[in-house]
């Protein structure tokens, strides 16, 4: 039998278990769809079942007040590196939805503006495309 690699990137932490759809006001000029991301003209993202990502992140905890703004944030964020957005158009916009969604789900708002502050000041290599994760093999 021959022998075959397997091709993967590592970074997650918890897998979307069925779809999830939120209207926002990042509203692209085209519509964008990808493997795992869905995101159309009128500001309906979509994030699709088996999506991976690593929660919230810095000191903002793992909660179930912080989950869903993550999941969103990063989404856009990995549209972004991904040059199906731009960051300078869309990345405070995207920050900004996850303070809102964080108010949303029971995050106090000062501390939920204090989690902005964090991303808008040390956000930014997230969101650059020289950024995205490394596709590895195995063996």
């Amino acid at each position: 039998m021959a022998k075959s690699q397997i091709k993967y990137r590592d970074g997650y932490k918890y897998q979307l278990a069925e779809d999830f759809s939120v209207a926002t006001n990042i509203k692209p000029k085209a519509d964008i769809a990808t493997q795992f991301i869905d995101l159309n003209k009128q500001g309906t993202l979509v994030v699709k079942s088996g999506y991976a990502w690593d929660g919230p992140s810095g000191p903002v905890a793992d909660t179930k007040e912080t989950m869903r703004a993550s999941l969103v944030h990063d989404a856009f964020y990995q549209l972004m590196r991904r040059r199906k957005l731009s960051t300078k158009t869309y990345r405070n916009r995207a920050d900004r939805l996850f303070q809102k969604m964080c108010k949303q789900d029971g995050v106090p708002s000062k501390i939920a503006l204090a989690y902005y502050w964090g991303l808008k000041l040390g956000g930014k290599p997230s969101a650059d495309p020289k950024n995205a994760k490394v596709i590895r093999t195995a063996p």
